[in-house]
């Protein structure tokens, strides 16, 4: 009989949130499989009863070690025996859990799975890309830059900076650089910039507004959240969840105080990022605002606790938001790949190799 297979943890600055989102899924939702992704890459199946407090050593007791074959068909496999699962339900938080690379293994696989497809994924994950992507879609959003330590020149535009890791989500890696000598330092030094680093004004006076939007069984927008910002004005990672014992900090404003032309305008914009994006499940969109404007700044394609406590008004249990994104991913066709046009002709005419080489 086949399951879903709830997929957490990796090899992710965000392990550990991604384990406690994971947790939530596997006691909120009968008939799961809870399947335990490493720091280090493994593959384990474990009880779906499980506690935080048992994976603080690493590997809980009584898992059983799993290896994945990406082959149509195939997946995850506890010896010679594959899973039977219907879907997979992605947990994963930041890394490649989000960023596509785990999305693009499952479709290899011929898995269907929960939220975006590989290239939305990779999207979500790509600072740079992805605000250039809104801004051409005629969204208003804050320049960015990119930061290298070459002879690029530096942008059009005067600090303060907000300095951001290329790819990775939650604010982890985030500073604010007050001019571009600070902005080169931090990329020079910091182990958070080593794949890329974006630069953009910091919005002075300004605060952020979150609102998450889920895809099925309809396109829907949750309420909206003012969260709160620490000491050098950043919405941090350890604001987040570390303050709050994994959970989404508490130091929010749900609903967020907006007049009703603000609120709308922040639903209605939300819902255009999803589509021009290619958002699927439940993501959160980023927003800043200052004065009555707003501008997009982020989307989260795998948002902590899937954003369960935005969905208030009308409230919508997790239990429910959880299996409505399995069915969402189990009535969708698994990715296809063609080989139109592979018909030999190329390989027939092509002479020898030592002639190319030549």
């Amino acid at each position: 009989m086949s399951q879903t297979a709830v997929v957490f943890g990796g090899p992710s600055d965000e392990h550990d949130i991604s384990i406690l989102t994971g947790l939530q899924v596997l006691h909120a939702l009968d008939d799961v499989a809870g399947v335990y992704w490493s720091k280090t890459g493994e593959w384990y199946q474990v009880d779906s009863d499980l506690e935080a407090g048992d994976f603080v050593e690493g590997v809980p007791k009584r898992s059983k070690e799993l290896s994945f074959v990406a082959s149509p068909g195939e997946g995850f496999r506890v010896k010679k025996k594959t899973l039977d699962v219907d879907a997979v339900f992605i947990a994963c938080h930041g890394g490649p859990g989000e960023d596509g690379t785990l999305q693009g293994l499952f479709d290899l696989a011929g898995l269907r799975y929960t939220g975006p497809g590989q290239a939305a994924s990779a999207l979500g994950m790509d600072k740079l890309a992805f605000g250039a992507a809104m801004a051409s879609a005629g969204l208003k959003t804050l320049p960015r830059a990119l930061v290298a330590l070459g002879d690029e020149p530096r942008p059009d535009f005067d600090g303060p900076y907000i300095v951001k890791p290329r790819f990775g989500g939650s604010s982890i890696g985030i500073e604010v650089a007050e001019d571009w000598d600070t902005v080169l330092a931090l990329k020079g030094s910091s182990s958070y910039f080593d794949q890329g680093a974006v630069v953009e004004p910091f919005l002075a006076s300004s605060r952020d507004l979150q609102i998450a939007v889920r895809t099925y069984p309809a396109m829907e927008v949750s309420a909206i959240e003012a969260p709160s910002r620490d000491a050098d004005g950043i919405y941090s990672y350890d604001q987040k969840y570390l303050a709050w014992g994994g959970e989404v900090s508490s130091g929010r404003q749900v609903p967020a105080e907006l007049t009703d032309a603000l609120r709308s305008e922040v639903e209605s914009t939300a819902k255009r990022v999803a589509g021009i994006a290619g958002l699927r499940g439940i993501a959160r969109i980023d927003f800043l605002e200052r004065g009555g404007e707003i501008w997009v700044n982020e989307a989260n394609t795998i948002p902590g606790s899937m954003s369960a406590y935005l969905w208030i008004d009308p409230p919508i249990e997790r239990a429910v938001l959880f299996r409505d994104m399995v069915s969402e991913a189990k009535s969708r066709p698994t990715r296809v790949f063609s080989v139109a046009g592979s018909d030999g002709t190329a390989l027939r005419n092509a002479g020898t190799i030592a002639s190319k080489l030549g």
